[in-house]
């Protein structure tokens, strides 16, 4: 090997180990200069890797005989984060999203749906329905719906509100942090004189931007917002403890407190573990402080992280890729920041004598054991003012053959025969009034031969095959993206905001994208 060849390696390898380097950029210009054939890296994107986003796996919900397994339980999921990203990906990358980053329920959970308006003392409406299943004619398909009460503008609580904000390196990018910026300015303009807002940032350590600021004091709020920067890394942990210490200090009694975390999820200084992360936030919703996560960014998302998060510290998570979805978010449902029921829990039991087996569409990650629908320690999802859940069943009726396992008969119980019915399941729903501890139930049974779908239904359903033909799942049957959209483009009904049409648009494009990879 000639002298120059070993000087250029030795110049590489110096500049890859960042040894002598000061700026997040010189890595990369080192290493150009050692070896010209080393690609520059894209603009914003110097703390990334091009393969750093991050998904937890997922293991689809199976059929399930009611014999064996005859009860289904599982947390509320107001998530929408999974839509968000999957849009990015086939809108602004031209290309298929991965597999496990396609969440069915968040899929479905992102449209709003026409359920009847709660009544009486519940926050909460109960609707069943059951028609044929789209993409398997010799199936059923079961809908759950649930709509949360609309609180009037003029009845909201005080608003407590923490904006935690990532101001580390990675978020220096047009889509992180300015895009945040743009995002809580939206909401700025949504608060109420009595709210109350506070600004933690965090990166190498964490600090206090904006001390509590009543609503009224718009400009003081927005110029707090605009002085952020990006740079250094991320401690994610001191960010957290502040932004809770800051909310319980400045804690409304019957208000909605609440810290909202805007992050691509990248958290590398103290407590990174996911684990940890989350009995951090277990520890810290103690407080009574809900917790809203807001991801941002390509290239470096975290989403098991943030979704973990926003899981366990009583709120929700969603993904904000351009600034239309922040306005749908913080204006269009801005309303969801303030909770109307929180540790919402759904039972289902099935009745053997109508159906062979059942399958939960999505929900995977929301999973519950049987005992845990009536332990009050145990918790489930929260539901905000104007959200929907819907939650669909594939049903396999009797008659219908199906190959699942078998188990051996019970030797010390007995086991009645199933009583015939007119009924299909009963739904049982569990939840607490947000500043409760007990939870209040209520439950509700589906019966009769079922149904056409409702408009409302088919959109629900063509939304849910476009995630089975994403994930390529082997429960997509005979799904078709001609199929989906034109139940879709056929259900749009009231849209006044454009989403559901947007949805058959990306639903075009995903069928082009997944035509040019076979």
């Amino acid at each position: 090997m000639s002298r120059a060849s070993v000087f250029a390696l030795i110049a590489f390898a110096y500049a890859v180990s960042g040894c002598g380097q000061s700026k997040p950029g010189a890595r990369f210009d080192a290493m150009r200069e050692a070896a010209p054939g080393v690609p520059e890296p894209l603009a914003g994107e110097a703390f990334n890797k091009q393969n750093a986003e991050a998904y937890n796996a997922i293991v689809e919900n199976e059929f399930r005989s009611p014999h064996v397994a005859p009860l289904s339980t599982f947390s509320a999921d107001v998530n929408t984060a999974s839509y968000a990203n999957v849009r990015r990906f086939i809108d602004q990358q031209s290309k298929l999203p991965p597999k496990d980053a396609v969440l069915l329920a968040e899929l479905v959970n992102y449209f709003p749906y026409s359920y009847p308006r709660a009544t009486g003392d519940k926050p909460v409406s109960l609707t069943l329905d059951l028609a044929p299943c789209p993409w398997n004619a010799e199936h059923k398909l079961a809908r759950i719906g649930v709509r949360a009460k609309d609180i009037a503008p003029s009845e909201m609580p005080v608003r407590n509100l923490v904006f935690l904000i990532d101001t580390s390196g990675s978020m220096e990018a047009d889509n992180r942090l300015p895009l945040v910026k743009k995002a809580l300015n939206l909401l700025v303009e949504r608060l109420a004189d009595k709210d109350r807002v506070s600004i933690v940032t965090y990166a190498g350590s964490a600090g206090v931007a904006l001390t509590p600021t009543n609503g009224d004091d718009k400009t003081a709020i927005r110029r707090a917002i605009d002085r952020l920067g990006a740079g250094g890394s991320t401690n994610g942990e001191g960010g957290i403890k502040l932004a809770y210490e800051l909310a319980r200090r400045s804690f409304v009694d019957g208000g909605a407190n609440r810290v909202i975390l805007c992050t691509d999820g990248d958290f590398n200084v103290g407590i990174n573990n996911q684990g940890d992360l989350i009995r951090l936030i277990e520890d810290e919703r103690k407080s009574g402080v809900f917790l809203t996560v807001l991801g941002f960014g390509m290239g470096n998302f975290k989403h098991g992280n943030l979704e973990a998060l926003a899981n366990h510290g009583n709120g929700h998570f969603a993904y904000i890729d351009t600034l239309d979805e922040a306005r749908k978010v913080f204006v269009e449902q801005g309303g969801a920041l303030v909770c109307v029921a929180k540790d919402v829990k759904f039972q289902v039991e099935f009745n053997p004598a109508r159906m062979t087996a059942y399958r939960l569409l999505g929900y995977e990650n929301r999973m519950l054991k049987a005992d845990d629908f009536k332990n009050d320690a145990k918790d489930a999802g929260d539901i905000g003012s104007g959200h929907t859940v819907t939650a669909l069943y594939e049903i396999v009726p009797v008659g219908v053959k199906m190959d699942l396992p078998g188990v051996d008969p019970l030797k010390y119980q007995k086991v009645e025969p199933a009583q015939a019915s007119a009924e299909w399941f009963t739904v049982k729903m569990r939840y607490k009034d947000p500043d409760a501890g007990t939870s209040k139930e209520f439950g509700q049974a589906l019966t009769g031969p079922g149904a056409e779908m409702t408009a409302d239904f088919r959109f629900a359903s063509a939304v849910a095959e476009f995630g089975l033909l994403l994930r390529d799942s082997k429960f997509k049957g005979r799904s078709s993206y001609d199929a989906l959209i034109e139940r879709a483009a056929g259900a749009l009904g009231d849209d006044p905001n454009g989403h559901r049409r947007a949805f058959v648009e990306l639903a075009r494009k995903a069928k082009g994208l997944n035509a040019r990879a076979e």
